[in-house]
């Protein structure tokens, strides 16, 4: 069954949503996606059975597809090489995501890297559901 490519890019960024602990998880059988948060309240109650493999598959998340520091990475290798150093530099340590976007926003590069992650999560995802036999429509 054919799972639209918005309800799964939803899902994943629920998932991603700062330091949450949030989950999602597709049903082979009916396409549906439920989702799970460790804080607050949840709209849904999930399936006894959501951890039947069979049944279920649990979405990934940016660190299961390599979003994190080596999508960064690579995206300094490759577009933004005169500041590689600096971007290494600063994801040696903690609250790097804020001073990249800090050093992004400074050299007028913050749009190039929201277009190359953005190109770089949808391939990175698309192939997962490849991988994962999710038929996805759009």
């Amino acid at each position: 069954m054919p799972i639209a490519w918005d309800d799964i890019l939803t899902a994943f960024e629920f998932i991603n949503i700062g330091e949450s602990n949030n989950s999602a998880y597709l049903s082979g059988e009916t396409g549906e996606v439920f989702w799970h948060s460790d804080f607050g309240d949840n709209f849904e109650e999930l399936p006894d059975d959501i951890d039947d493999g069979a049944k279920y598959l649990a979405l990934p998340g940016a660190r299961d597809l390599d979003l994190g520091k080596p999508l960064v990475m690579r995206f300094a290798e490759e577009e933004f090489a005169d500041h590689y150093d600096e971007v290494a530099a600063i994801f040696s340590r903690s609250g790097a995501y804020r001073r990249f976007r800090d050093l992004l926003t400074r050299a007028g590069a913050l749009d190039k890297w929201y277009a190359f992650e953005a190109a770089a999560k949808e391939k990175a995802l698309r192939e997962w559901c490849a991988e994962n036999g999710v038929a996805v429509e759009g």
